[in-house]
């Protein structure tokens, strides 16, 4: 006699997978940095670094740009906002901030965009916020306070910092540019042919910025050192690549899809967690007492500001979860 399957049990089951996707895809989010400064210390330019790894998982993620072929008719604004902000301005920003501070710092920075795009839901939408999300920008610039050490006259390269900031500042644009279109039911773009294509659009930016060709692919033929251990660059690329991105996004889409809003959002804070962890272990970027508790606020106060935002049901734009992750919620037909 068969066993007959619970809609609790299968629910519960898909819920587990999807927390399972979306801790792995932060943990190959947050590696990105930890594998992409080695190269940098090697010789190769932060850009030239961006440069190869768009270039290489938008040729991976080719198929699925000509399956969606017709989003470039339907959304070019869309392909070509989230090319330039999600991925060119994005990954060129971090990218170029790990050459000048650390990672964990880099990327705690960067969490502060989940409390940037309340400023802009507030003061350029003019939509309210709650008091709850003002409280979480308050814990998060405070939290950066401490990470950044103000009371030592900053103890980081303020124009590393100002990068950080940067990529926090591009992360802003592309939450308004996935609020496009939410509302279009089965007419909304399919994530993963916007993704495919916001990876070509930031290839062909990139290479126009990054001019690979003046690259010294010498590095690539050698090793890095990664706190003192010498590893391939190869394999360093092809993490970034492979890993970083094209595994991160995939799984990141799915996992979400499975997900509330909410959850997803917290395992996405996850990501500076694992990078400044990976950081410290594999890099030796030792963090002091003081910037370890400023960065467990920055994310704290990241986390209520996403929790506390309207949901997307309210008609008001949704700024909960990663940059990654917030986009791949969106419909799924081409």
């Amino acid at each position: 006699m068969p066993v007959r399957t619970t809609d609790s049990s299968v629910s519960g089951r898909g819920r587990g997978v999807g927390l399972g996707l979306a801790l792995l895809s932060a943990v190959a989010f947050g590696g990105s940095g930890v594998a992409a400064k080695p190269l940098i210390e090697a010789g190769l330019d932060p850009l030239h670094v961006v440069w190869l790894r768009v270039a290489g998982a938008a040729l991976v993620m080719l198929p699925l740009a000509v399956r969606h072929r017709a989003l470039v008719r339907r959304r070019p604004g869309l392909l070509a906002g989230f090319g330039l902000l999600a991925v060119a301005g994005v990954q060129a920003c971090y990218f170029a901030a790990l050459s000048r501070i650390p990672v964990g710092v880099a990327l705690l920075i960067e969490y502060l965009a989940p409390a940037l795009v309340l400023g802009w839901v507030r003061f350029v939408q003019k939509r309210p916020v709650t008091r709850a999300a003002a409280v979480g920008v308050v814990l998060a610039v405070g939290g950066l306070a401490c990470v950044v050490e103000v009371w030592s006259g900053l103890g980081f390269d303020a124009l590393g910092l100002l990068l950080a900031l940067g990529a926090a500042c591009c992360q802003v644009g592309y939450f308004v540019l996935s609020d496009q279109g939410s509302d279009a039911g089965d007419e909304a773009p399919d994530p993963l042919g916007v993704i495919a294509y916001g990876l070509l659009v930031g290839a062909a930016v990139l290479t126009v910025v990054a001019r690979p060709w003046t690259m010294d692919w010498s590095v690539l033929q050698g090793t890095a050192s990664m706190d003192g251990r010498p590893v391939a660059a190869v394999v360093l690329l092809a993490w970034i690549v492979l890993v970083a991105t094209v595994v991160a996004y995939v799984t990141g889409v799915v996992s979400v899809r499975r997900l509330s809003p909410q959850v997803a959002g917290v395992v996405a804070c996850l990501e500076a967690v694992i990078a400044t962890v990976l950081a410290w272990v594999l890099l030796g970027e030792h963090l002091s007492a003081p910037q370890i508790a400023g960065g467990a606020i920055v994310l704290a106060g990241a986390f209520i500001a996403q929790s506390s935002t309207p949901s997307k049901g309210s008609g008001q734009p949704v700024a909960s979860g990663g940059p990654e992750r917030e986009l791949s919620r969106r419909g799924t037909s081409a």
